[in-house]
């Protein structure tokens, strides 16, 4: 163990169930080592007098007047502990089921857990549901500590017995028990050093099972993860404010903005009072940064470096444990808060319910409260977040419904559509065909410059309408103009693909290659697509920058829903059509479109009018003979 693992203090929690003695063992291990602050247990001592009761190594921890009274542990309690080789930070989590809230968000921060249980009762249901809570926050190294062995008479073979069964559960969740420890913090055995009640115990003590653990890896170590606070102007300065969460930053450094994908470098780290300008900063710090172009950023934005960017989706699945007081079902909508992000989400589906005494999956159509489950999730709009095996600290969210938190999860991503990820080539063994006729010379022949023209709106907001009109009045002017329209190309090119995140983001990015090369033909093609995903409306642009043009088509849901001209609405609203656009699916409106017509004020004349305006300023227009000379070049967008 190196010093600096030594210096840094390994955060600890102890869970179980209630009245197993967590807060007994706490309060001996500190007195035992001597942690307490001067005159804290006489003060004890003293109060158990007054209370006719035998000194109570507990009421070290329970400072709330409610557990004195009760006998329970109904808050977290931090308190700092050192071994003879390294300092802790010790979690007491309350084990009565009213207080399993409290117990998550003390358990999430952890390293590592100690599962106390008592000799006599053995492994119990609390015993078992915060034995998977741990797994289910990530904790993967757990000790038991086998309490009140005094009361069960420093019996070996209760022991092994309680030991056995707490292994088997542990294993069956997939937490391999680092040490199982007999003690009695009432009489301080096994604590600290050798038992002489229980000299058949070759193993450890509790502290040297504590030692035992390996330190977490330092957050420095995982990739930079900033989520955005906010954005402050100070003089002429944009100050994006925020917590790193992993990972380090450096002025000059080049940072991606997830989910909006812009850009910008470091230019400067900002800071108060200091005697030296600060020039990087690492996971835990709070900083202010000011980029070197004003992009847009704002709160629940996440920052990241461009090679080891977070994923983005609208549907993730998660494993969360359920606190709500009514079941949770399908259907239902709550604000998920993941760092500094709060969007809404549905939970889409309840794929298995987990029994956490027998560990058995089931299907189910709800999950009780206090139960876990496995979810799938989809939100609104793209989410920034990582896979919690990838990285803890953007893997973790809350489920919030009102102002009450329901729910603690983590995310899985396995199965999940990651937009950021491109497509595999499968094929290493091709090679570009350059033409000879290059789009320079087709565009001096057609008189106009061919280009992209992507239509996108909700299913009923007239981009069919649009874009075959619009055919029609371009080739009556002399232009090469053809329509690719969503349904006709899913009779052919994408007739293998459904409707499913993942087969809209493949449709897509077919869309966007056979429209490219219509545009290098010198065509004007009108794309008409639902495209609900800005991602993948951004990777069709990345496929031919030059010539993409986004058109938002836009009018409201309840208009395109009254127009509904092919009954799709009213099929989705009957639950006949799953993930359907606007009604159980996202919408993610265009950020910055080229150009944006609103067919609910506009008629369709209108709309294609300020479509072909549009076309002839940008790429040309062909004289009366339809082939004069060469068109103005194509302006974009900086």
């Amino acid at each position: 163990m190196t010093e600096t693992e030594t210096a840094r203090p390994l955060v600890l929690v102890v869970a179980g169930h209630v009245d197993h003695g967590k807060s007994t063992l706490i309060g001996r291990l500190l007195h035992d080592s001597g942690a307490l602050a001067e005159g804290r247990i006489e003060a004890v001592r003293a109060m158990c007098a007054r209370r006719g009761m035998p000194l109570e190594y507990a009421f070290l921890l329970d400072a709330l007047r409610a557990e004195r009274d009760q006998g329970v542990t109904i808050d977290t309690a931090r308190v700092r502990f050192r071994t003879a080789r390294r300092a802790y930070t010790i979690v007491d989590a309350p084990g009565h089921r009213e207080f399993v809230r409290n117990m998550v968000s003390g358990a999430a921060q952890a390293a590592a857990a100690v599962l106390v249980v008592d000799a006599v009762e053995g492994m119990r249901e609390q015993s078992r549901r915060h034995g998977y809570l741990l797994r289910l926050l990530g904790i993967g190294q757990v000790a038991v500590a086998v309490n009140k062995m005094d009361l069960a008479g420093y019996d070996r073979a209760r022991f092994e017995a309680v030991a056995a069964d707490a292994r088997a559960y542990l294993r069956g969740i997939g937490i391999e028990a680092a040490a199982v420890v007999p003690v009695s913090a009432r009489a301080g055995e096994g604590l600290l050093g050798p038992s002489g009640a229980m000299p058949w115990h070759g193993g450890p003590s509790l502290a040297d099972a504590l030692d035992a653990f390996a330190p977490p890896a330092p957050p420095t170590d995982l990739p930079l993860r900033l989520p955005v606070q906010d954005v402050y102007k100070f003089d002429e300065r944009r100050i994006v404010a925020g917590r790193i969460e992993s990972g380090r930053l450096a002025v000059g450094d080049t940072l991606v903005f997830s989910p909006t994908d812009r850009t910008a470098r470091v230019a400067s780290i900002e800071s108060w009072n200091a005697p030296a300008p600060v020039l990087s900063a690492g996971a835990g710090q709070c900083v202010g940064i000011v980029l070197d172009e004003p992009v847009f950023v704002e709160r629940g934005h996440l920052a990241a470096p461009p090679d080891a960017p977070p994923s983005e989706a609208s549907a993730f699945g998660a494993r969360l444990f359920w606190l709500g007081r009514a079941p949770l079902r399908a259907g239902r909508r709550y604000t998920m808060k993941l760092a500094t992000a709060a969007c809404p989400v549905e939970v889409r589906s309840i794929e298995s319910v987990i029994d956490t005494d027998d560990l058995s999956r089931a299907p189910g159509d709800e999950i009780p409260r206090n139960g876990v489950g496995e979810v799938v999730l989809r939100a609104r709009a793209t989410v920034a977040l990582d896979d919690f095996a990838a990285n803890p600290r953007t893997g973790r969210f809350v489920l919030v419904d009102g102002y009450d938190t329901v729910a603690g999860g983590i995310v899985s991503m396995a199965g999940h559509l990651d937009r950021r990820a491109g497509p595999a080539r499968v094929s290493r063994n091709i090679a570009r065909v350059e033409h000879r006729v290059d789009r320079a010379a087709r565009a001096r022949a057609n008189g106009h410059a061919g280009a992209i023209l992507w239509l996108t709106g909700l299913s009923g907001a007239g981009k069919s309408t649009l874009a075959i009109e619009l055919e029609r009045r371009l080739f009556a002017r002399g232009y090469q103009a053809y329509v690719l329209d969503g349904d006709n190309l899913r009779f052919g090119l994408s007739s293998d693909l459904g409707f499913a995140p993942a087969d809209r983001a493949e449709n897509i990015r077919r869309v966007g290659e056979v429209a490219r090369l219509f545009a290098e033909a010198g065509f004007v093609v009108a794309a008409a697509f639902v495209s609900p995903y800005r991602a993948d409306r951004d990777r069709a642009r990345a496929i031919a920058p030059e010539a993409f043009h986004e058109v938002y088509v836009k009018a409201d849901l309840a208009v395109c829903e009254s127009r509904d001209p092919k009954g799709l609405y009213a099929r989705a609203r009957r639950g006949e059509i799953p993930d359907f656009t606007g009604v159980s699916a996202p919408y993610e409106e265009p950020a910055d479109p080229e150009l944006a017509l609103d067919t609910g004020a506009l008629s369709v004349a209108e709309a294609v009018d300020r479509l072909v305006r549009y076309v002839a300023a940008h790429f040309g227009e062909p004289g009366a003979g339809g082939r004069q000379g060469a068109p103005p070049p194509v302006p974009r967008r900086p």
